[in-house]
């Protein structure tokens, strides 16, 4: 069999993978991709069932070390970015993923989230406006990056005068995220890592000295039966609500709007009947999925349609793929902004299910309300260019006139 039609490293494909995932979808359930050493896994109900599936993790080393598992150890100049990363629930496994992610959910409540809400839609409102009186601007630098960046900084607590470091730190860090990173972009992780990690314990311990009414000072003060977090699991819990708590709201903005506008009908009902918005917003995450793939580690022997896939190697879930599949949503390629019957996965299933994920609804709610109110005239100026990246993908501006 040729090999497939996935090529993450080619602007054509980052442009546009869906094509390509139809055909690996009709090829069959699982391919092997020999560039990056991965099984790819493109259909809804395998993803679906894989990211619940116990004998897969996002981490191998609560049950092997590197060498059990057939790894090679990561280089000890990158050891500053991989303490930050495996000490976050992200890449943690039971035991402790259980116990850290119930500590952080005593501090990241619903009523923390829900108590959000009037900062996030004036920190919108401000934002739009600014875009409306000049007329218009890159939408991605004036609304969509901002707003994530501020709501998070304003709940942990991050004076505003710092917050200019969030979005650079946390950019160089989700590039190592991206399938086979250059040494380049080690480096910038590394260093945003160490730069990015002394502030937060500088923070911390301002908080341990004067608590305040900040996730910070809630992280701090979480505790079940004798049980707190460690400075690094707390310093690696900021630092991922930050990294994944904006990255998909930003791209969910820009890539939505730039759906919306190649879709003028479906615009054209939105800004008519604004009640459409709760699920205009599920249907644009579902249709451009901003986060394209996770990967998990195969722990035990697995089988997928007939073939066996052996402990040590890595599966690619194909996010985007999965929220295009017809064998789970009707007319998938067809963009439905009041589509009834939509359990996108664009925020995970299972343990790992996306902590933030209604922060992220808030967020999204909140900006496209403003802009579908504040700038209804609002209108494409220029064609947008892709970022190279594909696991995390989104455009590099979205330049727009109000």
């Amino acid at each position: 069999m040729d090999a497939p039609p996935f090529a993450p490293w080619s602007p054509g494909f980052v442009a546009d993978p869906y094509p390509a995932y139809a055909e690996l979808r009709a090829r069959g359930r699982v391919h092997w991709f020999e560039p990056t050493g991965q099984w790819l896994v493109p259909h809804y109900a395998d993803v679906a069932a894989l990211l619940r599936d116990r004998r897969l993790g996002r981490t191998y080393r609560h049950r092997f070390t590197h060498e059990e598992f057939g790894r090679t150890p990561p280089p000890p100049a990158h050891e500053p970015f991989h303490t930050l990363n495996d000490h976050g629930l992200l890449d943690l496994e039971a035991p402790d993923h259980t116990r850290i992610r119930r500590l952080v959910t005593k501090a990241f409540t619903p009523r923390t989230v829900e108590a959000l809400v009037p900062a996030v839609r004036r920190i919108a409102a401000r934002l739009v406006a600014d875009l409306r009186k000049a007329g218009g601007g890159d939408l991605l630098a004036e609304v969509a990056e901002p707003l994530p960046v501020a709501v998070i900084a304003e709940m942990l607590g991050i004076p505003e005068s710092d917050r200019a470091l969030l979005r650079p730190w946390s950019a160089d860090i989700c590039g190592m995220y991206e399938l086979k990173p250059s040494e380049e972009t080690a480096t910038k992780a590394v260093r945003a890592s160490v730069e990015f990690s002394a502030y937060l314990r500088e923070l911390i311990a301002a908080r341990r000295r004067a608590p305040g009414d900040d996730l910070v000072s809630a992280l701090i003060a979480a505790h079940d039966e004798g049980d707190r977090l460690s400075e690094q699991e707390m310093v690696s819990t900021c630092v991922l609500l930050l990294n994944a708590g904006h990255e998909a709201t930003v791209n969910t903005t820009a890539n939505g709007w730039w759906t919306l506008f190649r879709h003028p009908g479906q615009l054209a009902a939105l800004r008519a009947d604004h009640s459409l918005l709760s699920t205009a917003v599920e249907e644009l995450m579902r249709y451009d999925t901003p986060l394209q793939l996770f990967e998990r580690w195969v722990l035990d022997d697995i089988e997928i349609a007939g073939t066996l896939i052996p402990r040590g190697a890595e599966l690619a879930l194909l996010f985007g793929s999965a929220n295009r599949d017809p064998a789970r949503f009707t007319a998938p390629d067809t963009l439905d902004l009041s589509r009834p019957d939509n359990p996108h996965i664009t925020f995970g299933a299972g343990i790992h299910y996306c902590l933030g994920a209604p922060l992220a609804r808030i967020e999204l709610t909140a900006s496209f309300g403003e802009l579908l109110r504040e700038a209804p005239q609002m209108r494409l100026a220029a064609e947008p260019e892709w970022k190279p990246g594909f696991v995390i993908r989104g455009v590099r501006g979205l330049l727009v006139e109000c």
